[in-house]
């Protein structure tokens, strides 16, 4: 895997990942109006959130699970003082679906954090304490 970062200004960078993709990443984000992209922090919470709800619909689906969306909430905590790494992370799991059993739901939920999150896994073992929680949402659809 590769990727490509070039400055462009203060504190603004472009990327372009390895699968092609680009964007901006602005370590001036929390402060300025005119930032170009999210922080590298939050691209950070950003790919966690998506590598750990694959896992979970992804499962889901396998368990032959009929859900009709996924959306989950990261709230994360960083150290006072540098390098501000993250010290705590909750992620909660929104799934809506039909008749979705929750022991398959809860079962997804453990195995992305205990055993395909590759993301999850790496902060785990740098000292990041993270929590998980879920609910269930009846699709009426």
């Amino acid at each position: 895997m590769k990727a490509t970062i070039e400055w462009h200004s203060d504190k603004a960078f472009s990327y372009q990942s390895n699968s092609g993709f680009k964007g901006f990443v602005d370590g001036a984000a929390k402060d300025s109006a005119d930032a170009k992209g999210p922080s590298p922090m939050e691209l950070i919470l950003v790919g966690l959130g998506g590598c750990t709800s694959y896992d979970v619909v992804s499962i889901l689906q396998k368990a032959r699970q009929q859900v009709v969306d996924c959306k989950t909430q990261l709230q994360a905590e960083r150290a006072d003082t540098v390098p501000a790494v993250f010290t705590k992370i909750h992620i909660h799991f929104i799934v809506t679906g039909k008749a979705l059993k929750e022991a398959q739901v809860a079962r997804a939920v453990a195995l992305s954090a205990e055993k395909y999150c590759s993301a999850s896994l790496m902060l785990e073992r740098g000292g990041v304490e993270i929590t998980h929680s879920h609910e269930i949402i009846e699709s009426n659809d």
